[in-house]
Parts: structure tokens; C-alpha cells; sequence
């Protein structure tokens, strides 16, 4: 640049920095499903792009930083920062006064208004006219926090904006409340929403970024900001990303369904089939090793197994999957001091829930199994461990291969649930192409038909196994 940069590094920073020829590495924070401040560029390269990324990537550069790009829920971003998951948070937040009693914020780098999105039939204009309605807002975001303070109105809050437009469509709320750049984009693909304007003076919408609580890095960051504002450069990426206007879709019978959405997003979403189908195998071998184990301590005769795998099994059966699954992404840095990856903590999980059930159903399946069969082995002295692998479990398997199959499809379902800790799967997938397209019914039907062919494939191997297991009947 022409002039001599205002910003410097901070001294604790410059005595923390690597050696010459490294870059520091930031993980950075975000909700890929808001364009236009970060979306997910399925049609073309993947990677995650948008107004937030490229402010981030320009200032990381500046003062010499390695960027990474963390993607995950936006109502997970701040137990990221509380966690030490990322080091700082870019997903059009705003600095509020609540969120500042737990973290702390830059300067603002853009200020937006909030916009009410209704029905062309039904249009809702104005404030008063929300009272007594039924009003949609993302979770966690400052459209939700200014909805709260709406007098009579009936709030139902949602993780992402494509589904506030589904509940819409489907006439279950009768407006949304968004920041008017993602309000444009709505409407856009949306010809059947309108949008008002609320005033600017409602509500403090102003963007910053977000860090932990007494991070040495914001100082710096404010100094790129301050820099960008003077020279430009930070007009100049907000006007990159603001919409276009777009052609009118074209609806299927007058359903308003329009499968040309798709285009250009397909191989996107296929690439989430692999990870699925991983997923789903890591975790039900797991599940099935540990669930095996688990059986084998209940009828151990051993007091203090019985009692573990007994404690073990009501644990995991009585608490919900979703919770575990996100205990164990977040809390294991803070317990442990080890960042797990996502699709490990994800197939940890649900291994280790798929086991607490299996268990159940193996040891039942062994009992079923003529007790003169164990009578005999021990009689000819054939060790427990051979009997129970040579004789017992074989006889078993017949029994439990209808559940067994049961719970691997429950398993290829359930994967969904991994889309809400970042896993790239295929609602994953399907989450970025319905916030970058704007719509869900298209790709929600797209996906259901994979998630069903895939379903009628494992089912199909099943069948042939169990066919094979009966020859000897």
C-alpha cells in the first residue's frame, strides 16, 4: 500500500510469534449459511466465502497470520470461543450487550437493518402490525434478540434461514424478521415474499468480530479495521458481495417446487454421501466391539461389570443422542486439552450410543441360544473364549441380524444429527446448498430419495446374509 500501515503487532503477540518463514495459525469461527456474509461455494471450488471471510483473510494477511476456517452451527459458535475451539468469530454478529458478559468484540465493521419478510398476500409492514403474529427469527441472533421485544408477537425460533423461509411457505409464521441483505436474497428467490423495512434506530445492528475474553488479539484487529475504513478497502469488499437481482424461478405445476435449483449443486451434495456412509461404518463396528463387550459383562457373573455395563446402558439409553454428541465435541478440549476433530467426536458418540443398545440385544440373542450348547463345550473342555466365538456367537447371529440391521439403518438416518458440529455429510450438504439457494424443499427431497436408496441397499445385503446364515437350518 501507498501509505505506512496504523496498525502493530501487540508486544505479547510478537513474543509469542513463530520463527522467520512461519505464519502463526487462527482458527476462525463461522455459520456458513448466511450469505451474503459466508456460504459455502458448492458450485464451484467448496471452500466457504463470503463478505466475513474476506474481511478476515484480509486482515490475517496483514498482520501475518495463517487462516483456518471453522464451520459449525451458529448457536455453537460462542461455546467454540468459550472452549478455545477457534480464536476468534466472523458470522454477521452483533455486539451485543448480553453476548459482551462472555466475550469480547472488535469494532464494527458493518451495520445492517432489520427487515421484516412476509407473504405478498399477507404483507406485515411495520412493528405494531408483528403484534399478535406468529414470528420466525434465527436462534441466537440479534434479529431474535430485537423479535423478544415485540409486544404481543409469538416467537418461533429456528438454527437457519432456510428454514424460517420453509415455515413461511408453509404458512406455520407469518413473517420473519432478518437483516435486509439476507432479506434481498430471500425475495429474490422467493417471488411469493415481500419485504418491509423496519427503522434503522430499532435495533443496534452493528457487525463485529468475536473473541475470548481478554484475547491480546483484538488490538490488533481493530488496527486493520481502522486502516480499512480510511484507505477503502472495506467498501470495496462490502460492495463485491451485495445481491444481484435473480431470475425467476420456474415452479413445477404450480407448486412452487423448481428442481432447476439444483443445477450445478449435485456433485456437491454426492460428495456427502462417503462421508455418511464412513460415519455410519466407523460408528457400528464400534458400536458392535463395544456392545459385544458390554454383553459379555452382563452375564459375566462378575458383580462389578454387571453393574458397569447395567450403569453404562441407562446412561446412554436415557439421555439424548444430540446431547451427548455435543458434549463430547465441546467439552473434550476443555477436559481434556485435545481438540477433536468433528467426525471422530461424531462417530465416538454415537458408537459408543449405538452400544449401550446393542449390548441389549446380543446379550439377549446369546441367551437364546440352547444353554445344553454351553453344557456340552464345557463338558469337553473347549475354552469359554473358543465356545463362545466358534459355537455360541454363530448361533447367535441368526437371532439378532434382524436388530442388528435395524440399528445401521437407524445409524445412516441418524447421521444427520452430525450436520450440527460442522461435519460435511449429506444434510450437511444439503444445509449449504438451501442457504445459498434459498430454498428447501428441492434439495430436502433430493437427499431424502439418497438417504432411501441407500437404506434399500443395506437392507438388501442384509437379506442375502440372513439368507446365507439359514442354509444350515
Amino acid at each position: 500500500m501507498g501509505k505506512q500501515s496504523s496498525y502493530s503487532v501487540s508486544a505479547e503477540s510478537a513474543a509469542n510469534a513463530p520463527a522467520s518463514g512461519q505464519k502463526k495459525k487462527l482458527v476462525m469461527g463461522t455459520s456458513a449459511d448466511y450469505p451474503p456474509y459466508e456460504s459455502v461455494d458448492a458450485k464451484g471450488s467448496g471452500e466457504i466465502v463470503g463478505l466475513d471471510i474476506d474481511v478476515a483473510k484480509y486482515i490475517t494477511s496483514q498482520l501475518g497470520y495463517e487462516l483456518e476456517i471453522a464451520n459449525m452451527d451458529f448457536n455453537g459458535l460462542i461455546a467454540a470461543l468459550q472452549t478455545g475451539r477457534v480464536d476468534f468469530v466472523m458470522s454477521a454478529m452483533s455486539a451485543t450487550e448480553e453476548r459482551k458478559q462472555s466475550i469480547d468484540f472488535s469494532d464494527t465493521y458493518y451495520a445492517a437493518r432489520n427487515t421484516i419478510v412476509s407473504k405478498k398476500g399477507a404483507p406485515l409492514e411495520t412493528e405494531a402490525s408483528l403484534s399478535g403474529k406468529r414470528v420466525g427469527t434465527q436462534l441466537g441472533s440479534t434479529q431474535d434478540l430485537y423479535a423478544a421485544t415485540i409486544e404481543g408477537a409469538v416467537l418461533k425460533k429456528l438454527n437457519k434461514i432456510p428454514d424460517l423461509i420453509q415455515e413461511l411457505n408453509s404458512g406455520r409464521i407469518d413473517a420473519a424478521i432478518v437483516e435486509d441483505a439476507v432479506a434481498v436474497e430471500m425475495t429474490n428467490s422467493n417471488p411469493e415474499l415481500v419485504m418491509n423495512f423496519l427503522p434503522a434506530e430499532s435495533a443496534d445492528n452493528g457487525y463485529a468480530i468475536a473473541f475470548p475474553k481478554k484475547s491480546a488479539i483484538v488490538a490488533e484487529f481493530n488496527g486493520v479495521l481502522a486502516e480499512m475504513k480510511d484507505n477503502g478497502k472495506l467498501d470495496e469488499i462490502v460492495q463485491q458481495w451485495f445481491a444481484e437481482e435473480k431470475d425467476e424461478s420456474r415452479s413445477l405445476l404450480g407448486l412452487n417446487i423448481d428442481f432447476s435449483t439444483l443445477n450445478g449443486y449435485i456433485p456437491y451434495i454426492l460428495k456427502g454421501v462417503y462421508v455418511t456412509l464412513l460415519f455410519t461404518l466407523v460408528s457400528a463396528l464400534f458400536g458392535l466391539v463395544w456392545g459385544t463387550i458390554l454383553s459379555l459383562f452382563k452375564i459375566s457373573g462378575i458383580k462389578p461389570l454387571e453393574w458397569f455395563a447395567t450403569a453404562y446402558t441407562s446412561v446412554f439409553r436415557g439421555t439424548p443422542l444430540l446431547v451427548q454428541l455435543t458434549i463430547i465435541y465441546y467439552a473434550t478440549p476443555q477436559l481434556f486439552n485435545y481438540d477433536i476433530p468433528a467426525l471422530m467426536a461424531a462417530g465416538l458418540a454415537f458408537g459408543l450410543n449405538s452400544a449401550a443398545y446393542l449390548s441389549e440385544t446380543i446379550r439377549g440373542g446369546i441367551m437364546a441360544v440352547d444353554k445344553g450348547q454351553r453344557e456340552a463345550a464345557i463338558a469337553l473342555g473347549v475354552p469359554y473364549r473358543k465356545m463362545m466365538i466358534r459355537i455360541i456367537f454363530p448361533q447367535a447371529l441368526r437371532t439378532i441380524l434382524p436388530a442388528l440391521v435395524n440399528e445401521c439403518v437407524a445409524l445412516l438416518k441418524e447421521s444427520s444429527l452430525v450436520s450440527v458440529i460442522g461435519v460435511s455429510d449429506l444434510m450437511r450438504r444439503a444445509d449449504v446448498v438451501r442457504s445459498d439457494t434459498f430454498r428447501s424443499i428441492e434439495v430436502l427431497l433430493f437427499i431424502a430419495a439418497i438417504y432411501y436408496v441407500l437404506v434399500l441397499i443395506l437392507t438388501s445385503f442384509a437379506r442375502k446374509l440372513e439368507r446365507r446364515l439359514r442354509r444350515s437350518d
